[in-house]
């Protein structure tokens, strides 16, 4: 994957991103993360792949600590319009003390990690979470595949890997134990979305 490519086409998607309204599933998927954190008393959040900061900004609302961020300029220029604490980051490499935050959200941004570094990449969210802490993992996926999207409308074309429920749920179990999983329905799309809500625990 190469990151820079991937930061352009986020880039001049930005505009519309930040006037997009979430899909009510979305909503309903964010509502019971934030319940769930609010419930153990967790009250700061790291959002990677932010975009626009529209999930960061109903966190900050509804009281939680939030940093956020993204590998686009222009998504993080947005985000720090909007009043949020926001900085430009790979998250391959998160410029964070181990175990400084409660919670980790990443809707839709790990599906761009190669299967191969995917591994990388979850021990990195895992280092920043505290004992105990939650990681909100969201995913478009069903069935086993990667590479670049070619009917992509996006420019510079992006790269996806995504997962059987199977396969997704094996590999997380590596790092994390599952508290919460659901599979939802897309209209006209051969994919669903995975939603997941895993815990750090000490033991593995």
């Amino acid at each position: 994957m190469d990151k820079l490519d991937l930061a352009l086409a986020y880039d001049v998607d930005a505009y519309r991103r930040v006037n997009a309204t979430p899909a009510d599933w979305k909503i309903t998927e964010r509502e019971k993360f934030l319940n769930l954190l609010i419930q153990e008393n967790n009250r700061s959040l790291l959002e990677i792949g932010a975009g626009t900061g529209t999930d960061s900004i109903y966190f900050k609302d509804n009281g939680l600590e939030v940093h956020c961020i993204d590998l686009s300029n222009e998504m993080i220029s947005y985000c720090k319009a909007r009043g949020l604490t926001a900085k430009v980051m790979d998250f391959y490499n998160l410029d964070f003390d181990d175990n400084s935050f409660d919670a980790v959200y990443a809707l839709n941004c790990l599906l761009h990690v190669p299967k191969a570094e995917i591994h990388q990449v979850i021990k990195e969210v895992k280092r920043v979470i505290k004992p105990e802490g939650l990681f909100y993992m969201g995913m478009y996926g069903g069935t086993d595949s990667e590479g670049i999207w070619l009917e992509d409308s996006f420019e510079p074309k992006r790269f996806f890997a995504s997962y059987s429920d199977d396969s997704l749920r094996t590999l997380i179990s590596q790092h994390f134990e599952e508290v919460y999983f659901n599979a939802i329905p897309l209209k006209n799309s051969s994919l669903h979305f995975q939603s997941l809500i895993l815990k750090k625990v000490s033991i593995m």
